[in-house]
């Protein structure tokens, strides 16, 4: 017990706030690159249109591939925490959808780099002069679809996620099940990313959806935290079992060398 007593002493309420404001931030900071940035720069059905917003912008568009990388750093970070926050109520299925979020953020921050790509190859790079200008366009624009179907597919990662931290906010006793619900049904919801067709028919109401989780999750975190006894309580249970384990397998070690010494 005594090489945990720091996990048990953690204050459950801190973390909670801070990993909701780095919630807070990652949706921010996702939606100010999106659709202050992307969205207003990049026409799909324009290369020609896109290359020149690129180039005549190239500043606000470096910035916006710099805001979704922060935004990845705090999807990271607020991972770890919710991991932290939520392992007393299981700790095998906080690890497992901590996993799944990692996941999610590599596949999102591997996406971005296409995002990127668009201003080399608009630069009038020698190592593109076997292609004309509506060719370089059209790659640079085909890249920005990458892109975006990149981050659609960690969304199917974040929606495993979501549906795993909900079972355990509804599992926990010091968070109000109504939030784990919530979580769940937005969770699937991204789960719709397996069939992009579908994904995208549907997305106006994925995305009501998933800002209603992510808002009523951020939104009790800041101004209530947790409840801390209960924490603390599934985190002593938690500790002493893991205990009991860890005491049980030097014990079967012990009698095994034992045995084998005879």
């Amino acid at each position: 017990m005594r090489r945990h007593r720091g996990f048990i002493d953690s204050d459950p309420s801190r973390i909670a706030r801070i990993a909701a404001l780095l919630y807070l931030s990652t949706v921010l900071l996702g939606i100010f690159s999106q659709k202050l940035i992307g969205d207003q720069l990049i026409i799909d059905s324009d290369p020609a249109a896109t290359a020149a917003n690129i180039l005549v912008h190239s500043g606000l568009y470096q910035l916006g591939f710099a805001v979704y990388m922060v935004e990845m750093v705090c999807n990271v970070a607020m991972t770890v925490l919710f991991y932290v926050l939520l392992k007393p109520a299981g700790p095998v299925v906080s690890l497992m959808a901590a996993s799944f979020s990692f996941v999610g953020c590599v596949l999102k921050t591997m996406s971005r780099l296409f995002f990127l790509m668009p201003l080399f190859v608009l630069d009038g790079s020698r190592s593109l002069h076997g292609f004309d200008s509506a060719q370089v366009q059209s790659l640079a624009l085909l890249m920005t679809k990458v892109n975006t179907q990149g981050a659609a597919v960690a969304m199917i990662f974040f929606g495993l996620y979501a549906v795993l931290k909900g079972v355990l906010i509804i599992n926990s006793t010091f968070l109000p099940r109504i939030l784990g619900i919530i979580g769940i049904l937005a969770g699937f919801s991204w789960l719709t990313f397996l069939y992009l067709p579908v994904a995208y028919r549907v997305l106006p109401y994925t995305l009501a959806l998933g800002l209603l989780g992510s808002a009523s999750q951020i939104g009790w975190l800041l101004i209530f935290g947790v409840d801390d006894l209960r924490w603390k309580a599934r985190a002593t249970d938690w500790e002493r079992h893991s205990a009991n384990e860890f005491e049980s397998d030097l014990e079967l070690r012990r009698v095994e060398r034992q045995g084998r010494s005879t």
